[in-house]
């Protein structure tokens, strides 16, 4: 039987680490809370608010030394160091006990799909970004959920003026094949395509700040996705929801977002891709029909406020579901 959801007016604090920008700016939309923790070194996931993402007054930043005076509610992991390593430096002892959360951002990185997760302990809730994810983890017969991303609509035309693709991808040379680097330069011998992102000097244009991309993407006539084997991209539904129209490899989650010719253009075979980014840059208007039809299902499948209610529902799940273990002792 469900339980129960907690009810009250007040706001729940959610203490979380930050690790993804993007994620991490659209989960702050929600209505509750959130804390993250600053530290004097540079260390992953203290840096605070940072300057890039336009964070609202229900961010809060806060000293490391100071978390354990802090009142939460919610414990939100989201890599293996939070779990293994930084809850026990960082955490009081107390807050440690509170609803625990889980979220795995990718898919499993060595013996798939044998790799079991590292959340073992059921109470823990484990979530996870695409259902593709969840399959392929072993989960350890422990029940997860899936909160599927969601994504703010900018306000931004799409002209699809500049023939051109682009690609957005963070640290490609370093993050090689899984992250498609060969894709990508195979591609680039026969197509006019730019790369973005962090670490992108070299091969491409460098680092575009979150809140200035949309409007430069907005002049690329297509938006293309080199990566093998990751999570499905914030950047490639932020893309759809644009008009942009995405070319992608037929694989991970991307296989069940788009719908090949029609929202879309995925395969699995290089040769064919560049056939097709080819007509695109020679067909403006089936460019746009193609991105119309893809950002019509983006808007409905990767809609904000959903994604915002979903992490507010299992939030509240986790403090319900605490409540009854106390209970049950």
């Amino acid at each position: 039987m469900p339980l129960p959801f907690v009810t009250g007016s007040k706001k729940l604090k959610i203490f979380t680490w930050h690790i993804h920008g993007t994620y991490l700016y659209y989960l702050s939309l929600g209505d509750y809370e959130i804390y993250i923790p600053k530290s004097k070194e540079a260390k992953s996931g203290y840096v605070g608010l940072g300057t890039t993402f336009p964070f609202g007054e229900n961010v809060h930043e806060v000293d490391e030394d100071k978390v354990p005076q802090l009142e939460l509610d919610v414990i939100l992991f989201q890599t293996k160091k939070n779990y293994l390593q930084d809850q026990y430096e960082t955490l009081s002892a107390a807050q440690r006990e509170l609803p625990r959360i889980y979220l795995e951002h990718d898919p499993p990185q060595e013996t798939t799909p044998y790799t079991k997760h590292i959340v073992t302990d059921r109470n823990v809730n484990l979530v996870h970004v695409t259902h593709f994810n969840s399959l392929l983890w072993d989960n350890n017969n422990l029940p997860f959920t899936v909160i599927e991303h969601g994504v703010e609509v900018r306000q931004v035309p799409y002209s699809g003026e500049l023939e051109r693709g682009i690609v957005v991808i963070n640290n490609i040379e370093k993050r090689g094949r899984r992250l498609g680097l060969d894709v990508f330069l195979e591609v680039q011998k026969h197509v006019p395509i730019d790369l973005v992102g962090m670490g992108a000097e070299r091969l491409g244009l460098g680092e575009v700040l979150h809140p200035q991309l949309p409007e430069f993407l907005s002049r690329y006539r297509f938006f293309f996705n080199p990566i093998r084997f990751t999570s499905l991209g914030l950047a490639v539904c932020e893309a759809m929801t644009m008009g942009i129209p995405v070319v992608g490899l037929a694989t991970t989650e991307l296989a069940s977002v788009i719908t090949n010719g029609k929202t879309g253009i995925i395969h699995t075979d290089i040769n064919y891709l560049i056939s097709a980014m080819k007509d695109l840059l020679s067909n403006p208007d089936k460019a746009k029909q193609i991105g119309a039809a893809g950002q019509e299902m983006a808007k409905k499948r990767f809609d904000i406020k959903r994604f915002n209610a979903d992490w507010l529902r299992v939030f509240k799940m986790a403090i319900s579901k605490k409540q009854s273990e106390k209970i049950a002792l």
